[in-house]
């Protein structure tokens, strides 16, 4: 065992006994993580920080994989759920609540006119691609970026054993940035297409004009337009990347950063789309759990009050900014590159004659987790970040870029790696 993650160790192994992978979230399993340099369990978090199972504290830039948009135990939230708690969870009927926070979100969405609740991501995108298919009684789909587990997306991916085949032949992938591409994509197979749904944004910007033009071809081809604002939504903007980039979907589902890591998601859009829902099966027992709920309408306010969208952009250009000139200083263009919004930032790796990005990357999770920073590659902030949280990561970056020099461009990825390198796995983005 390694001595500064003896309990994680102990509990990983005592947990793969009852549990595939460790992890009840593959994002999270030890797939992820070199064995003998991670933590594997975290017990507590306050603000932008988290502490694992063997003491060791970190500024967390994972956040939840991006569920965290306001810090851990935000106070305000907090509040909202332990009031709620004294009422009661979950009841025979409907509870205000599921009404208030529908409210909420049409008057922030501009796409919303009515609004249904599921609890992850991938009921939402899966209730918007059933609700398309209702509408357009077509049964192709086009997917650009990730769309959660379920067989209808999660079979276009090289995980996608146990989805049917049949299945597996409806869903067709598009390049990013290519209006060209999902052009020609929709016209091999005419008036087949019930929608297109992609992450607005992800790694790259999107070109100028090119949600406008996926729209146009969109509905050009009589499909409906759905942007996946899992992560961007209440990220970019309180109104999500539809809001922040002027294009406006017909359907748009959320998730994550909506509750500040309580269990909500959420589709959203046109009333005339929206209304099928009464016709197609989408239900939950707990999809007006209050709980959640508490947590989401609290989020929502907080996110209105206090600009949190815009202290995530602020931080994150000083980050982008900050990392940029690092790269530049240590000579590592040719190794390392960051992309994405300053929101939800991404640290890029390439391979090179001497290492592969995952050795890579095997070393620079080494390095960081040993100096408390707490990241996979992503800079997921919260607005409980601070500037001295990013100061702390640029220095933690300009002691350990020089060692991903040393291992990726001088040959030395052998003395400095103390654990086996990660895998290579199924990627999407």
């Amino acid at each position: 065992m390694t001595a500064r993650y003896t309990c994680s160790e102990a509990l990983l192994e005592r947990a793969l006994a009852t549990i595939p992978l460790g992890s009840q979230t593959f994002s999270k399993s030890r797939t992820q993580y070199p064995f003998g340099v991670s933590p594997y369990f975290i017990t507590h978090g306050r603000g932008s920080r988290v502490w694992d199972a063997d003491g060791n504290e970190y500024i967390d830039f994972i956040n939840g994989l991006a569920a965290i948009t306001l810090g851990y135990n935000d106070p305000d939230v907090n509040a909202a759920v332990a009031a709620q708690l004294n009422k009661g969870v979950i009841f025979s009927l409907p509870h205000p609540i599921e009404m208030e926070v529908a409210e909420r979100i049409v008057g922030l969405v501009p796409c919303a006119d009515m609004v249904r609740f599921g609890k992850n991501g991938s009921d939402a995108t899966s209730g918007a691609i059933r609700l398309a298919r209702a509408h357009t009684g077509r049964d192709r789909v086009a997917v650009c970026g990730y769309h959660g587990w379920q067989d209808w997306y999660i079979g276009s991916t090289a995980r996608h054993r146990g989805v049917p085949l049949a299945v597996r032949e409806l869903t067709h992938t598009f390049p990013y940035n290519d209006p060209e591409a999902l052009d020609k994509l929709l016209a091999e197979h005419p008036g087949e297409f019930a929608a297109v749904i992609l992450e607005p944004m992800n790694v790259a910007e999107p070109k100028p004009g090119y949600l406008a033009e996926v729209a146009r071809l969109t509905r050009a081809h009589g499909a409906l337009l759905v942007f996946d604002e899992t992560i961007t939504g209440f990220r970019y903007s309180p109104g999500g990347a539809q809001e922040y980039f002027g294009v406006t979907p017909d359907l748009a589902t959320f998730g994550k950063g909506l509750a500040n890591g309580f269990p909500v998601s959420a589709v959203a859009g046109r009333r005339d789309l929206m209304k099928l829902m009464e016709e197609i099966f989408f239900s939950f027992t707990f999809g007006g759990e209050t709980l959640s709920l508490a947590a989401s309408a609290a989020t929502l306010d907080k996110l209105t009050r206090s600009d949190v969208c815009g202290h995530l952009a602020r931080l994150g250009r000083r980050l982008m900014d900050g990392v940029d000139a690092l790269v530049l200083r240590h000579g590592l263009s040719d190794l390392i590159t960051v992309a994405g919004h300053p929101s939800w930032s991404f640290l890029l790796l390439k391979d090179t004659p001497l290492a592969t990005q995952w050795q890579t990357k095997t070393l620079f999770l080494q390095e960081i987790f040993a100096r408390g920073i707490l990241s996979l590659g992503t800079h997921n902030l919260s607005y409980a970040h601070s500037e001295a949280d990013i100061d702390r990561l640029l220095a933690v970056y300009d002691e350990v870029f020089p060692l991903l020099r040393a291992g990726a461009l001088e040959g030395r990825m052998a003395e400095l790696l103390r654990c086996p390198p990660l895998e290579p796995l199924f990627k999407v983005r």
